[in-house]
């Protein structure tokens, strides 16, 4: 995979954890809640909306709320436990929380799965879980 489209993927998976987390803030998610939240600009997000539909990760209502498919769903919740996981690690290191969450974010995205399933196992054991 080349860099651009590493990025975009990356890209596409910030957008769809992000609509997750919302959703489980608010009672309907729209294209200007993403923007707000991740301080983009709408026409950027417009973009990132029609290719995430395209692809059949959303659904866009008639009112203008986003729904995550069920496949959508499934990257989101991948992204977002990897996000969870390594941000709790790294502030049980003592990395201060905020700076946690930016290095999560960078993280989430290149791991492989093997390595972050190794990753997770010690981990979990390290932090005293069962599972996330």
């Amino acid at each position: 995979m080349s860099y651009i489209q590493h990025k975009a993927e990356e890209s596409l998976e910030d957008y769809l954890e992000t609509i997750l987390i919302l959703s489980k803030r608010l009672s309907a998610v729209r294209s200007i809640d993403v923007a707000t939240e991740l301080n983009f600009s709408k026409p950027s997000v417009s973009v990132a909306v029609k290719n995430m539909k395209n692809k059949g990760y959303i659904t866009v209502s008639e009112d203008g709320h986003l729904h995550l498919t069920d496949e959508g769903r499934s990257i989101a919740e991948n992204v977002y436990e990897r996000h969870t996981l390594l941000t709790d690690w790294l502030v049980h290191l003592g990395v201060d929380p905020r700076v946690a969450a930016n290095d999560a974010c960078k993280m989430e995205h290149d791991i492989t799965p093997q390595s972050y399933e190794a990753m997770k196992k010690c981990i979990l054991s390290i932090l005293g879980r069962d599972s996330m």
